[in-house]
């Protein structure tokens, strides 16, 4: 199995869909191949450090994560080469045709995105709501060949099938009031794991996020702060989201955009698949609409 996460920003990942990975890591083993996509050079986001300083620790930051969550990572390049500039993302030819080339080239069987605001009140971070309308807009051009063979040159004559993934959004900080789900992935096995991939981002979580936070967010010292700091964080999602446990969960919604699964795929591939019985019978009924198997 192949699953790709892609977002605006480095860390994006580790707060969003980094469990799920690590316990589908330890279901798999070495039949899974994960891959997080990274779309911004990560510049913007410091009040301190210069431009070239912060996109060079960021990266830093994110491939020490890969190291311990086992990814691989990548940062999107336009066609010209050119890395997406953070804080004004906005969609173009050359947005769509560069995802479209980063997601045929590892053909994934589940891709993860940011969600597609429905709500004119919610808060939204524009690189996020980029990424998220540009999956949307490119995910039925996945299989169509010729699409931005300008772009990325090919044989025209000698098209591939390429497979389509599911589309799943994950949770959206940003649109906090706003966010609804299909169901979630119990990640408690794999806090610990998903606490040291955070605190890789030192720049963001002492330094950054303590500096723009909406929640007057403390500076850790230490990873056991953090840790403490980290699973507030996901209470304050169930709380949102009225989830009714005390265990950590990483929240989901299948979309349509690409592949659409069957329920019993879903139950079979995903790991630790949790949440509200009245959240899977509404994705269970909206599934077979979509596949009109009923």
């Amino acid at each position: 199995m192949k699953v790709l996460s892609v977002h605006a920003h480095f860390d994006d990942y580790e707060f969003t869909a980094a469990g799920t990975f690590e316990m589908w890591k330890r279901k798999l083993g070495e039949s899974l191949r994960a891959r997080v996509i990274v779309c911004t050079d990560g510049m913007a986001g410091h009040h301190f450090r210069s431009r070239e300083e912060t996109g060079r620790l960021r990266r830093e930051e994110q491939l020490a994560s890969a190291g311990i969550g086992a990814y691989e990572f990548e940062q999107l390049r336009y066609p010209n080469g050119q890395v997406p500039r953070e804080a004004c993302l906005q969609i173009s030819t050359d947005l769509l045709a560069a995802l479209w080339n980063a997601i045929r080239s590892f053909e994934p069987d589940y891709l993860f995105c940011p969600p597609v605001p429905a709500d004119p009140l919610a808060g939204i971070h524009v690189d996020h709501v980029t990424v998220a309308e540009a999956i949307r807009r490119v995910a039925y051009m996945i299989n169509v060949p010729h699409a931005f063979t300008p772009e990325y040159p090919a044989a025209e004559s000698r098209s591939r099938t390429c497979k389509v993934p599911v589309i799943l959004n994950v949770y959206d900080g940003y649109m906090f009031g706003a966010n609804s789900f299909d169901f979630g992935v119990d990640i408690e096995a794999a806090f610990p794991k998903v606490c040291q991939m955070t605190w890789c981002h030192q720049s963001q979580i002492s330094e950054w996020l303590p500096w723009i936070g909406r929640h007057a967010m403390a500076t850790p010292k230490t990873q056991e702060e953090w840790a403490a700091m980290l699973r507030e964080r996901l209470a304050r999602v169930r709380r949102e989201l009225r989830i009714k446990t005390r265990r950590s969960l990483e929240v989901f919604t299948v979309t349509a955009w690409g592949e659409v699964p069957t329920f019993k795929q879903l139950l079979s591939d995903f790991p630790r698949l949790s949440g509200p019985a009245a959240n899977r019978v509404r994705l269970r009924k909206r599934l077979a609409l979509w596949r009109a198997d009923s």
